[in-house]
């Protein structure tokens, strides 16, 4: 685990509250910008990309490992009944809201929805992006639900089973690339693409 001493160092905004310091596993990617508030634990190869907030100050946050949290997300909690739990492999797209709600092993969460109080997200299922889940909403697996209010649009066909397991060991590449360099390679998953050279 990264110590207290260590994460105040490192990255300015990841912050005790209350005497709840987060846990932060070593080989788990923290951009500089994330802010990581109190009774928050990530585990073994998770990524947090840059200007997310993960904030647990009356209530807790619990991410396994292999999760994904992607740039501008915000991950909080119902301080009177729900925290959050987040599961092993899961994609959690850019500018999502995650709030107190259970996201299981290997869900997907698309870019810029927001997951309400009491929500669970049952692993192998698919949160369309820009997609509003309400209060207590359960999303079973297989299933690819849109819409605000969230309803299912229809079953998830085998290539996107295989595009949320994808996902998390590619970003689990990114993560590890963005930490460790090119020592970290080679990478099955992804490659870069620079700007080209132009004459």
């Amino acid at each position: 685990m990264i110590s207290e001493k260590n994460s105040l160092q490192h990255h300015m905004f990841i912050e005790t509250f209350l005497g709840q310091t987060p846990k932060i596993n070593q080989t788990a990617f923290i951009s500089k910008s994330a802010a990581i508030i109190g009774a928050v634990e990530i585990g073994k190869n998770c990524s947090v990309w840059h200007h997310t907030t993960i904030r647990g100050d009356a209530n807790f946050i619990k991410i396994g490992e292999g999760t994904n949290i992607q740039d501008n997300s915000v991950i909080h909690i119902d301080s009177a009944k729900f925290p959050t739990i987040i599961g092993n492999h899961v994609t959690i797209g850019h500018s999502a809201i995650i709030h107190a709600c259970t996201l299981e092993s290997h869900s997907f969460i698309g870019m810029g929805s927001i997951i309400m109080d009491g929500a669970i997200i049952n692993s192998f299922s698919m949160v369309a992006a820009g997609t509003l889940v309400t209060p207590g909403k359960k999303v079973p697996k297989g299933e690819l639900w849109a819409g605000s209010p969230a309803k299912k649009m229809r079953n998830l066909t085998d290539e996107e089973f295989e595009m949320i397991e994808i996902s998390a060991i590619r970003y689990i590449e990114v993560g590890k690339a963005a930490r460790l360099g090119e020592s970290a390679g080679p990478f099955s998953h992804f490659s870069i693409k620079p700007i080209p050279n132009e004459n």
